[in-house]
């Protein structure tokens, strides 16, 4: 078993942790936009995203990369990385994108977003999977000492953008989703969680 083997309904019955909607980030101030994000998605948005790796590098990544030079590069972005936070419990695999607020080194550190691209423009398919990745960067950080508290989570298509919050037994869905259209907006909530208590090392 592995993260991508995850459901909400298996989460819950192998963690306790329960999945709720909720409004989240509603209060999200949009984040100015960088010029060449805007060019990059415009160049991205006119070939045919037929792939997930094609949506991988023509948008999450860029958008990813965004979200670095806004927070000042007091992240790191982490792609395809395995997390094997606990084999015995299916916490295991390859992450599509993990977000550290560590300095960018090979081994992964203080994992905070773990941001999954969703399985044939599925959003609904790919909360459990990240969730369970949400679970396994908690396990990670209790182990290592690393940052506590709440832990992030986003699901996107490329196109489409939700995010959750895991904080004790609870994990909140976000009731809104973002598009990218809305990319300041987008922007906006990746620096909201960057400066939350949460995100503290």
């Amino acid at each position: 078993m592995s993260y991508s083997d995850f459901t909400l309904q298996l989460i819950e019955a192998n963690f306790g942790v329960k999945s709720t909607p909720g409004p989240l980030f509603g209060d999200a101030t949009p984040a100015s936009v960088p010029g060449w994000l805007r060019d990059q998605l415009e160049r991205g948005l006119e070939t045919p995203l037929v792939s997930e790796k094609a949506r991988s590098e023509l948008i999450v990544m860029p958008v990813l990369q965004a979200c670095r030079e806004l927070s000042h590069k007091t992240i790191s972005i982490y792609s395809g990385t395995r997390m094997d936070a606990s084999p015995e419990q299916g916490l295991v695999g390859e992450c599509d994108f993990l977000l550290a607020r560590a300095p960018s080194i090979p081994e992964l550190r203080a994992p905070l977003i773990a941001v999954v691209e969703a399985k044939k423009n599925d959003v609904e398919a790919g909360l459990g999977q990240c969730v369970a990745e949400m679970i396994g960067a908690r396990l990670l950080n209790e182990r290592t000492g690393s940052a506590s508290g709440a832990l992030y989570g986003c699901v996107t298509t490329g196109e489409v953008w939700q995010f959750i919050t895991l904080e004790g037994s609870v994990a909140v869905i976000d009731r809104k989703r973002y598009y990218l259209v809305e990319i300041a907006e987008i922007l906006g909530v990746f620096q909201a969680i960057l400066g939350s208590d949460g995100a503290e090392s």
